[in-house]
C-alpha cells in the first residue's frame, strides 16, 4: 500500500456507506493508509469508487460478524493502528423486526471487534453511537450521562448502539461519537432510512411537494458530514497538535436545533424551488426534540462544527444535481 506508510494505517468498516467513505476519503487525503471494509448491506460500491486505485486504499468485501476478521486484517497490513467502527445496521424499522440480528451485529461483533483490537495492539477504537442512544429523554440538551440502562430506547437499534457505546467507552483505547442529524452529499434519497434533508432535496429537485409528517414543529440537530469526520479524526488522536481525548462517550452535533417546517424553507431556497408542502399524519415513535450538547468533545478538544447548515445544504444540493 505505497502511501503514507509512515502513518499508522486506519481500518474503516462500513466503509462503503455515506459517513464511511467521507471518512476513508479524509484519511486518504492526509496521507493514512486505509483498510476499508463493506459487505454492501446498506453501503454503495459507487461511493468508494473513485477510492479504488488510490495507492493507500485496500479494500475487503467481508462482514464485522466474522471472528478472527480484525486478525486477519492486522496480518494482512501490519501498521493497522486505529479501527474506525462504522459498520451496522442502520435501519431503525428493520431493527423492529429483527431485534436478534440488531443485536448481533451492533452490539455483539462491536464488542468482538474491540476485544480483537485490544489483543493485537490497536491504539485507538472508535464507534459510531446515535442519538437514538438517548430514547425519548426529554431533557434537552441531550447530555452524555443521560442515557442509560434505564433509559426507554425505542427500537433495538437504540439500544444494541447504546450497549456497545458503553462498552468501547470503559476500554483504554475506545472512545464513541454520538451522532446527531448527519446530512451531507452521498446520503441516498431513496433510501427508506436516508436522513429528511436527502429527501427533502431530492423532491424540491424533481418539483415535487416536499413531504412533512405532522405539524413539522418537530426540532433537530442537523450536522454535515465533513463535521463529522473531523471528531472522528479528533478522538482517534490524528488531530496535529492535539493528543486522544480520554475514552469515553461523546456527542457530535451542532448544539442547534431547527423545526422540520424551517428546514423545508430553507431546502426550497437553496433549490430555487415555490413553497410546495405536503403534511401527513404524525409517524409513531417519532421523537418531538431532539438536539446535542457539544460541550463534552469542545472541552477535550476544543471541537466545533465549522460548516453552516445553509453552506451545508448548499453543498449538498449542487453534488446532488450533479452526481445524485
Amino acid at each position: 500500500m505505497g502511501s503514507g506508510t509512515h502513518r499508522p494505517a486506519c481500518l474503516v468498516t462500513g466503509v462503503a456507506g455515506f459517513v464511511g467513505s467521507h471518512l476513508a476519503e479524509r484519511l486518504l487525503a492526509l496521507d493514512y493508509p486505509v483498510v476499508g471494509v463493506d459487505n454492501f448491506c446498506s453501503g454503495f460500491e459507487k461511493n468508494i469508487k473513485h477510492l479504488k486505485n488510490h495507492p493507500g486504499f485496500c479494500f475487503h468485501e467481508r462482514s464485522v460478524t466474522e471472528k478472527g476478521l480484525l486478525e486477519d486484517l492486522t496480518r494482512l497490513q501490519p501498521g493497522l493502528r486505529i479501527c474506525f467502527h462504522l459498520a451496522a445496521i442502520v435501519s431503525v424499522p428493520y431493527s423492529v423486526e429483527h431485534p436478534e440480528e440488531t443485536m448481533e451485529v451492533n452490539y455483539h461483533a462491536t464488542v468482538r471487534l474491540l476485544e480483537e483490537a485490544g489483543s493485537n495492539g490497536l491504539a485507538a477504537f472508535v464507534f459510531a453511537g446515535s442519538a437514538a442512544e438517548y430514547g425519548d429523554d426529554p431533557r434537552l440538551p441531550l447530555s452524555e450521562e443521560f442515557a442509560s440502562h434505564a433509559t426507554h430506547h425505542l427500537s433495538p437499534y437504540g439500544r444494541a448502539k447504546f450497549l456497545a457505546s458503553k462498552a468501547v467507552a470503559a476500554t483504554p483505547i475506545g472512545a464513541s461519537l454520538r451522532c446527531f442529524n448527519i446530512f451531507g452529499p452521498r446520503q441516498d434519497p431513496g433510501s427508506p432510512y436516508s436522513g429528511v434533508i436527502s429527501k427533502f432535496i431530492d423532491m424540491a429537485l424533481n418539483g415535487q411537494p416536499l413531504t412533512i409528517f405532522g405539524d413539522g414543529l418537530q426540532t433537530r440537530d442537523f450536522i454535515y458530514v465533513a463535521d463529522i469526520v473531523e471528531a472522528y479524526l479528533l478522538v482517534a488522536g490524528l488531530v496535529p497538535g492535539k493528543g486522544r481525548p480520554p475514552s469515553g462517550v461523546y456527542n457530535v452535533g451542532t448544539g442547534r436545533s431547527i423545526s422540520v417546517l424551517d428546514l423545508a424553507e430553507a431546502v426550497l431556497e437553496v433549490t430555487h424551488r415555490p413553497k410546495a408542502l405536503n403534511f401527513l399524519p404524525e409517524r409513531p415513535g417519532d421523537i418531538r426534540h431532539s438536539v446535542a450538547s457539544i460541550a463534552a468533545l469542545n472541552h477535550v478538544g476544543d471541537w466545533i462544527p465549522r460548516v453552516s447548515l445553509h453552506e451545508g445544504l448548499e453543498r449538498t444540493v449542487k453534488w446532488m444535481r450533479e452526481d445524485g
